[in-house]
């Protein structure tokens, strides 16, 4: 288990039952390797959120606004447009040759998403995160993996204004089976 998601587990206990995913197929569907990093942390939580707050992008999800390949097509569609009609400009992390998106999480109630910046000459594993507000024009740009960023915000470590305050003490996780129904 990543590092990571192990600190994490100590942070939010994970739920008891652990369905491990075919990440090869899912990457393949994707056009692309994932960061190890997130494929433990689905395999260990799965899909669903933390704090109430915090959607992890779960492939396969029954709830396409909670799908990965789904919400990976709609952003893409969406910021196209955005970004061909304006006035918002993109980031600027994204006018580096090769660099793109890909949404791993969304933000409960405020239209907002986080995303890895990738890039072709970047391994996944050392995508770092772009938060946007979904509402408006700020981004955010965090050096670290979107794991770490989780972990980090719900321990304090890092500050987010599109996120907010989360609890400080006492953390949970509720996964898309319970809430979604599948």
């Amino acid at each position: 288990m990543h590092p990571h998601v192990e600190r994490l587990t100590r942070v939010v206990p994970p739920p008891a039952e652990q369905r491990p995913r075919a990440w090869t197929e899912i990457e393949e569907r994707l056009g692309g390797a994932l960061p190890q990093d997130f494929k433990d942390l689905v395999d260990t939580y799965g899909g669903g959120v933390f704090d109430e707050t915090i959607w992890i992008l779960e492939p396969d999800c029954t709830g396409p606004d909670y799908d990965l390949l789904a919400v990976k097509e709609e952003r893409a569609e969406v910021l196209a447009r955005l970004w061909e009609i304006g006035p918002e400009p993109r980031p600027e992390q994204l006018k580096a040759a090769g660099a793109g998106l890909l949404p791993f999480a969304y933000i409960e109630g405020t239209g907002a998403h986080l995303y890895w910046l990738t890039s072709g000459d970047v391994r996944p594993d050392d995508w770092t995160v772009l938060a946007n507000a979904g509402r408006g024009p700020e981004w955010e740009h965090h050096p670290v993996s979107g794991v770490r960023f989780i972990l980090s915000v719900l321990t304090g470590e890092i500050r987010s204004g599109i996120l907010g305050d989360l609890p400080a003490d006492d953390h949970g996780f509720d996964p898309n089976a319970e809430i979604l129904g599948g």
